[in-house]
C-alpha cells in the first residue's frame, strides 16, 4: 500500500515554516482507495510571493484546522503504507517536522518519484513534476496546490509501476545500493533501518565489527554508505558487509560518546582506515610581540597542532567565535576575523577596547580572552548533563565529576528526583581526550536539555 502526497508550506526551511495544504491519497497499486486533504492554519504569516506561486491565501487558513488538530488523520491514512512523494525529501521532512514539535516521532518508508523516474524513464531533460506530466500526457491541474500535485504524482507513480516487471518497487528505488552487496546482506535491513538517532554497526560473515559509525538519522546515513562510491576501501567495505546492527541513543551527544567507546574498544579494520575526526575546524592560540594573546580559525590538522576548541564546520566555528567576540568584549583583529593595519571595526563603534592599536595593556585584554577559554573547558566540579532519552518517558545523562567524565546512562523521566538515582544509572566509561572534545563542544554550544549541578 502506499501514500501519494503532496504539501504547500510557507517557505522551503522545515525548521522555520509551516504546511499551508496536505493532499494524501491512499494507493493500493491500481486505484485510490482513501483520500484526506485540507487546508493548515500555519500560525504564521504566507509570504506574499509564496500566496503568489499558490494562490493560498492568510483568509483562506484563517478558519483551517492546526497541524495538530489533523495530526491523527495523517498518522492512521499512512499507517503501513510507503510513503510516496515527488521530490519526497521536501514532503516528508516538513511533516516529520511538525510532528516533532508534538513530541511525536513520525517515520514511514519513504519513496521518491523523481528519483524513481530517473531510473526507470532515463533521458528526460528535466523531472519536474510539470515537465514529467506534459510528457507523458498526464493531466496536471491546479499546480502548486497540494490535491493538484498529489492527483498528478499518482498518475505518474502509476505510469512507473506499469514500467516495472518482477521487481519490487522498493528495490528499484534503493538502485545502487543493491549492487556489489554481499550475498548473506539481507537487503530487507537497508529498508527497515530506523529513522532515529544512534549508532549502527557494520559485521562481516564472521560477525566482526568492521565498521562502527553514529548519525542523527541512522537510515540515511548507512545509505550513504551504500550509494554508488568509486573509492577501492569504500567497495571493499560495501562487499564485506553481511549484517548491519544499529542501537538507537536518542540524544546525539550519547551517540558521540557511545560510538567513541565502541571503536576503541573494537578497533574495527574499517574506522582505522576510513574515520574521518568530525571536528574539522579548531581554535588555536599564540600571543604576539605586544604580549597580545591572539586567536584564529584554522582547519583542525596535525599540522596546526592542538585546537582550544573544535568545530564541525567553518560556519560553526565562526558562528561561535563571533559570539564569544561581542560577549567578552574580544578584538575582532586580534581574533582574525577582521584585516586591517589600523583598528578593527568594533573598536570603531566603542565594542572593542583598543588592543588593536594598542590602546589597552596586553594583561588586561588577555585576562578576558582567559575567562572565554576557561569558559570552552570542561568545568571542574561535578554535574550532570541532561538531554533527551530513547522515548518520550525517559531522559540521558552524562556525569562529570570534578571536571572528570564518568560515563553516560538513562532514566525514567519520574525517576530523576535525587542525585543517587542519576548516580546509579550511570555505566562507566574512560576519560580520554575525544570524549573531552565532544563534551566540551556540546557543552560550548549549549546542545543539551539541561545541566544539573551536583550541589543542587
Amino acid at each position: 500500500m502506499y501514500t501519494i502526497i503532496d504539501i504547500e508550506t510557507t517557505g522551503g526551511n522545515a525548521k522555520k515554516e509551516k504546511i499551508t495544504e496536505v493532499a494524501i491519497y491512499k494507493f493500493d497499486g491500481a486505484e485510490v482507495v482513501d483520500e484526506f486533504v485540507t487546508l493548515i492554519n500555519p500560525e504564521q504569516s504566507i509570504p506574499y510571493y509564496i500566496q503568489q506561486l499558490t494562490g493560498i491565501t492568510n483568509e483562506m487558513v484563517k478558519g483551517a484546522p492546526k497541524f495538530y488538530e489533523v495530526a491523527k488523520n495523517i498518522v492512521e491514512i499512512t499507517e503501513n503504507a510507503v510513503f510516496v512523494a515527488h521530490n519526497a525529501a521536501f514532503d516528508y521532512n516538513f511533516i516529520q517536522e511538525e510532528f516533532r514539535s508534538l513530541g511525536y516521532d513520525f517515520h514511514r518508508q519513504v519513496l521518491c518519484t523523481v528519483k524513481l523516474s530517473r531510473k526507470i524513464i532515463p533521458g528526460h531533460a528535466s523531472y519536474s513534476l510539470g515537465h514529467l506530466s506534459d510528457a507523458l500526457g498526464i493531466s496536471l491541474q491546479n499546480r502548486h496546490r497540494a490535491a493538484g500535485d498529489a492527483l498528478a504524482t499518482v498518475h505518474l507513480f502509476q505510469h512507473l509501476l506499469t514500467q516495472i516487471k518482477d521487481a519490487d518497487i522498493t528495490d528499484v528505488a534503493l538502485g545502487d545500493m543493491l549492487t556489489g552487496l554481499n550475498e548473506n546482506l539481507d537487503k530487507n535491513t537497508l529498508k527497515h533501518l530506523p529513522e532515529s538517532t544512534g549508532v549502527y554497526y557494520f559485521r562481516n560473515e564472521n560477525g566482526e565489527i568492521i565498521y562502527i559509525g553514529k548519525s542523527i538519522n541512522i537510515k540515511k546515513r548507512v545509505h550513504d554508505h551504500f550509494a554508488h562510491k568509486k573509492s577501492m576501501r569504500s567497495i571493499q567495505m560495501k562487499a564485506a558487509i553481511a549484517e548491519i546492527d544499529c542501537v538507537n541513543t536518542g540524544s546525539e551527544l550519547i551517540a558521540l560518546l557511545h560510538e567513541a567507546a565502541e571503536v576503541k574498544r573494537f578497533m574495527p579494520m574499517y574506522n582505522k582506515l576510513l574515520r574521518r575526526t568530525i571536528f574539522n575546524w579548531g581554535l588555536y592560540i599564540n600571543n604576539d610581540e605586544q604580549g597580545y594573546m591572539n586567536l584564529a580559525l584554522q582547519r583542525n590538522t596535525p599540522k596546526n597542532g592542538t585546537a582550544l576548541v573544535l568545530y564541525k564546520n567553518k560556519k560553526e566555528a565562526e558562528n561561535h567565535l563571533f559570539a564569544q567576540i561581542e560577549k567578552y568584549e574580544l578584538c575582532q583583529k586580534l581574533c582574525g576575523v577582521y584585516k586591517s593595519t589600523k583598528a578593527c571595526f568594533h573598536h570603531q563603534i566603542g565594542m572593542c577596547r583598543g588592543a588593536c592599536i594598542g590602546a589597552e595593556d596586553p594583561d588586561q585584554y588577555n585576562k578576558r580572552v582567559t575567562q572565554f577559554l576557561v569558559n570552552t573547558t570542561i568545568p571542574s566540579n561535578s554535574f550532570f548533563i541532561i538531554d533527551k532519552g530513547r522515548n518520550a518517558g525517559e531522559k540521558s545523562i552524562v556525569h562529570i565529576e570534578n571536571g572528570i567524565y564518568k560515563g553516560f546512562g538513562y532514566i525514567e523521566t519520574e525517576e530523576m528526583n535525587n542525585l543517587e538515582n542519576l548516580s546509579h544509572a550511570i555505566e562507566l566509561h574512560d576519560d580520554n581526550k575525544d570524549v573531552r572534545t565532544i563534551i566540551v563542544s556540546f557543552l560550548t554550544r549549549k546542545r543539551y536539555e539541561k545541566v544539573l549541578q551536583c550541589g543542587e
